[in-house]
């Protein structure tokens, strides 16, 4: 897959490592755990959306633009990732971030992503629940034309066929640092939301012929909605590398079990997930993404899914900042 054909600018502090989780495969009583520390990609913090801004931004300079919209829940780690990159584009930036999750701590609006997305000079603002968030983007895209400037729409999470060329990029990387460390794969698991990084991952795993499975612990999503979606956004991204055709959908698995109340809802799965995690291996997950995929995986060992000497990849997509606003939920 021919990448650079398409406009990039490096943003990720890559290659990302690929490192093992001894202690809490011990803890768990195997398979053979892994991390693909993708909240070490750098850009204020890191996280997955680093990747797919490398071309999203690349793309709204190759049209010329001068201000990046893009939109997402309170405490949007794709929010914060945007502004970053803006601002190391030399762009103005937009968030339009959604009342998604009810009955927060009062410092929930304003600390964490909401903090670091201002720092890094962002204009906020806030919408109620289920408000149409790209009916929103197109109205401040409007605005921002009137006023004589050349607005960038990025969707939420940066789920385009284009943001998700991020992780076609990271399959091929993965899959290199496995050849080079004689690593036989199994199966990755990761949270999945608004599905670029997973559809990017199934597409790029699939079209280099690697074997190996693929499972996304949805966040919000109820499963049907979430493959369709994931679905979607896979054929997208093959169709843009001129392979038409190529997704199997029935590659695409998403376990829909570890939601709970609601997107950005505690769980007690979670808070144990980012618990162990933390006291065992001395890496932070975040409440709303990689702490619920973390509680998936680990649900997973303890049903009796994986051989114990099987080699689990669990993809660490960032979101770290966050945890910042769920203080109470650890208390």
């Amino acid at each position: 897959m021919h990448l650079s054909r398409f406009p990039r600018i490096r943003f990720v502090h890559g290659p990302t490592p690929l490192e093992p989780m001894t202690r809490l495969s011990a803890l768990l009583g195997g398979p053979n755990l892994w991390v693909k520390r993708d909240d070490c990609t750098g850009l204020a913090g890191g996280g997955n959306k680093t990747r797919k801004l490398e071309f999203l931004i690349a793309e709204a300079e190759a049209q010329a633009c001068d201000t990046v919209i893009t939109y997402g829940a309170v405490q949007s780690n794709h929010a914060r990732q945007t502004a970053a990159a803006a601002a190391r584009a030399g762009m103005k930036c937009e968030i339009l971030l959604e009342r998604r999750v009810p009955d927060m701590a009062q410092n929930y609006e304003t600390t964490g992503n909401v903090f670091l997305g201002r720092l890094l000079g962002a204009t906020v603002t806030y919408f109620p629940a289920d408000h149409d968030m790209n009916a929103a983007a197109q109205e401040t895209a409007g605005r921002v034309r009137a006023a004589g400037g050349r607005p960038y729409i990025i969707p939420g999470g940066g789920s385009s066929a284009t943001g998700a060329l991020g992780y076609v990029s990271c399959a091929q990387e993965l899959l290199y640092q496995a050849h080079d460390m004689d690593l036989r794969i199994d199966h990755i698991v990761h949270a999945t939301g608004s599905g670029g990084t997973q559809g990017g991952l199934a597409a790029g795993l699939q079209m280099m012929n690697s074997g190996i499975a693929l499972t996304g612990i949805s966040v919000r999503a109820e499963q049907a909605a979430q493959v369709a979606n994931v679905f979607a956004i896979a054929e997208a991204v093959a169709d843009k590398l001129g392979l038409k055709g190529v997704i199997d959908r029935a590659s695409i698995v998403v376990d829909d079990g570890y939601v709970g109340p609601g997107y950005g809802r505690s769980t007690p799965e979670m808070v144990e997930a980012v618990t162990l995690t933390a006291r065992h291996e001395g890496i932070l997950l975040d409440p709303v993404y990689t702490g619920k995929g973390m509680a998936g995986l680990i649900g997973m060992i303890r049903a009796g899914r994986f051989g114990p000497d099987e080699n689990v990849v669990f993809v660490h997509t960032g979101g770290s900042a966050a945890l910042f606003a769920y203080e109470d939920e650890f208390a």
